[in-house]
């Protein structure tokens, strides 16, 4: 956990106290203890682990009658998936493999110096079972003082319900709604439960609202066979969701790894970029007053139409609340680039769209011994009668090589799908994943070569064959002021 007070510009790293591994540097087996840590605080002692998939949002604070208002300061929420502490799952704390918690804060600079008691204890929202496992969560606020429902907070995500025999199925997209600002959450299943070779619920979602109180939720999945972005949408603030409706067609990039069985970009042993295809959705909705709203909703995907090593960067919008959608088209990119994880931010006036994303700058690679490469990139484009037109590059990253990042098992890389933008009428923040100081090992490309032969070999000894920089991958971003004011 990270927090910027300038925009993006710059970014500090809280401590807090919880169970720690930072002392256990090796080569000597070192044993996990109570000490610091830079993750959300509180979880250890309720039992629970705070896990990953972070999704952050900031909404206005309730007032001492419950009454939203600007005026009485911002509230950060941050929602992640949380496990059991215990080996043995507790089941007085949540049962199941996976839920779904919010932690909130009303004092961030406090929370950036390391205060835990500025967080409020976490909340489990999910509704779990023993077989369970609540996945890919995003969080929104109501942050327009325009809206019907100003301050409402909506979490979404994937239940996947019958975790058996490698399969997880039934999986449908779960909505939870807060309107007291985080404390008690009202969850509901939104359309069917059942996934099969026909049809697939919505997965990787995320959740908009515009300035009259309309929410928006996206996911990517299947109709009839074909792969498809999804949205449902909701009027009464969460109580009731229409569709889903057909956004745009969708064809997912990436080739299935014989070995890791999902699908990779880069090469043998890359990068798992299960929801490249997934969406990215922001809204014109005039935050923080509502005023000057368009509520035209932008969405950016990576898509793999065009073949292997031809992906682009997909985009479509739509002016009339979703209910029609422009033909999806390319953004246009470097020659080479092959866009895997995308993001899209409009100002709040609608006049400015900025989209960040990851891309592969090499062309697939079936050894581990070609160098390959990554590059993070902010561009913009002024929106003239909804249009984006005059597209210009802000950021453009080093190269690195995604080779020297990695799973935890060794066996291939790994590259978090965290590729995220946000703006105001002035500018904008991105970030994206970025392995310019990430260190390539020879050792573990060989062993990872050698998963796809009939003689795998022994994981190598990290600490003794690898540089110091193995595995040293990164999330970089900046704040860039609007270059067309």
């Amino acid at each position: 956990m990270y927090f910027s007070f300038d925009g993006g510009g710059s970014w500090t790293q809280p401590t807090y106290s919880g169970w720690t591994a930072r002392h256990c540097l090796g080569p000597v087996a070192c044993a996990p203890r109570v000490g610091p840590i830079g993750t959300l605080p509180r979880y250890y002692e309720a039992g629970l682990v705070s896990d990953g998939d972070p999704a952050v949002a900031f909404g206005p604070r309730p007032g001492p009658d419950g009454t939203f208002s600007w005026a009485n300061g911002s509230r950060l929420y941050y929602a992640n998936l949380t496990s059991n502490f215990a080996t043995s799952r507790a089941l007085e704390t949540f049962r199941g493999f996976e839920a779904i918690a919010v932690s909130r804060t009303d004092d961030a600079r406090a929370a950036a110096g390391g205060s835990a008691s500025a967080w409020a204890e976490p909340v489990i929202i999910s509704k779990q079972s023993a077989t369970t496992f609540s996945d890919k969560e995003q969080i929104w606020a109501d942050n327009a003082s325009s809206s019907r429902f100003f301050g409402r907070v909506y979490t979404c995500w994937a239940s996947f319900r019958s975790n058996s025999q490698g399969q997880a199925f039934p999986a449908p997209l779960t909505v939870a709604v807060s309107s007291d600002g985080g404390g008690r959450w009202t969850t509901k299943q939104v359309g069917p439960a059942g996934s099969n070779r026909i049809n697939q619920q919505a997965d990787g979602c995320v959740v908009r609202t515009d300035s009259t109180g309309n929410v928006y939720i996206f996911g990517v999945g299947a109709r009839r066979g074909a792969t498809v972005q999804l949205m449902y949408k909701s009027t009464d603030g969460g109580a009731h969701w229409a569709g889903p409706t057909v956004v745009a067609p969708v064809v997912s990039p990436g080739v299935i790894d014989p070995v890791l069985g999902r699908p990779v970009m880069d090469g043998i042993a890359g990068a798992r970029v299960d929801l490249a295809g997934g969406p990215n959705v922001d809204i014109a909705n005039g935050r923080p007053t509502g005023a000057r709203a368009t509520d035209e909703l932008f969405m950016t995907w990576s898509d793999g139409r065009a073949g292997l090593n031809h992906e682009q960067l997909m985009l479509t919008w739509s002016r009339n609340g979703g209910t029609s959608w422009a033909s999806p088209t390319a953004v246009a990119l470097a020659a080479g680039d092959r866009p895997v994880y995308t993001a899209p931010t409009v100002s709040p006036d609608g006049t400015d769209l900025y989209v960040v994303h990851n891309s592969f700058t090499t062309p697939y690679r079936n050894d581990t011994t070609s160098p390959r490469g990554l590059i993070g990139e902010v561009r913009h484009a002024n929106v003239a009668a909804g249009v984006p037109t005059g597209w210009s590059t802000l950021e453009r990253s080093p190269v690195g090589d995604p080779r020297g990042s990695s799973q935890n098992s060794l066996t291939a890389e790994f590259l978090g799908d965290y590729v995220y933008a946000a703006s105001t009428n002035d500018s904008a923040v991105a970030v994206w994943n970025d392995t310019r100081n990430a260190g390539v090992c020879s050792s573990i490309n060989a062993y990872r070569a050698s998963l796809y032969t009939a003689s795998p070999m022994a994981a190598p000894n990290v600490l003794g064959t690898c540089p110091a920089a193995f595995g040293n991958s990164d999330i970089f971003g900046g704040r860039y002021p609007d270059p067309t004011p």
